[in-house]
């Protein structure tokens, strides 16, 4: 297990979703996510709380295999640009190839929310929301927008979210991630199953793919 921080630093509460839908030397997506979680893992950044893995279709329709998703609370030192620096590191270790948008990957790693931060200011966030989804398919942002701009249109982030932080507020909206997800359309929501889990911590999530 890492060294824990100095409990004198200061730490900001975090949320990151993770994804997969593609094998990486010859591990299940399920098990890539779990074996990043353990490598996120650090003296920098402690998981907190993990959500049940579940199955998601891939979006768009038919463009690949079903995801595994679920989302994980994090308490962190490190401030968003180097968090998400990070988070892009882990992807690259499990062999993420940044080459289309919406493709097919074995690990994606995307920061939702850190210490309700709106970054980088109210214009550029609402603007990257409030995006056509045809726009959203071709373009990706040039830098770290929080919170996540499209968190509260995806049943697949909002189903794990709403399973460990239910209250969590959207500093922006002002819903809760209960609340965003009661307005999402029920086929959405039901297209969602949970597959594996829960967890009691992150060392019972990678004992149970110890073995795989």
């Amino acid at each position: 297990m890492p060294q824990r921080r100095n409990l004198h630093e200061t730490c900001t509460k975090g949320l990151v979703a993770l994804g997969g839908n593609v094998d990486f030397a010859g591990s299940s997506p399920a098990r890539t996510l779990a074996r990043a979680l353990a490598v996120l893992d650090c003296p920098e950044i402690r998981i907190t709380r993990i959500s049940r893995f579940y199955s998601t279709p891939c979006m768009p329709a038919g463009a690949g295999p079903d995801f595994i998703n679920a989302v994980a609370a994090i308490e962190t030192t490190l401030p968003a640009a180097a968090m998400l620096e990070r988070l892009h590191r882990v992807e690259a270790r499990f062999g993420r190839r940044r080459q289309a948008r919406w493709a097919a990957r074995t690990l994606d790693l995307d920061l939702l929310d850190l210490g309700g931060a709106i970054l980088p200011d109210r214009a550029t966030q609402d603007a990257w929301r409030d995006l056509s989804a045809a726009v959203q398919a071709r373009l990706a942002p040039p830098r770290l927008i929080l919170p996540h701009p499209r968190l509260q249109d995806r049943a697949f982030v909002l189903v794990p979210l709403a399973e460990i932080a239910p209250d969590w507020h959207h500093p922006i909206l002002g819903l809760t991630a209960k609340q965003m997800l009661d307005a999402l359309p029920r086929d959405e929501k039901l297209s969602i199953s949970a597959v594996l889990g829960p967890w009691a911590g992150l060392s019972a999530l990678v004992k149970a793919f110890d073995n795989q």
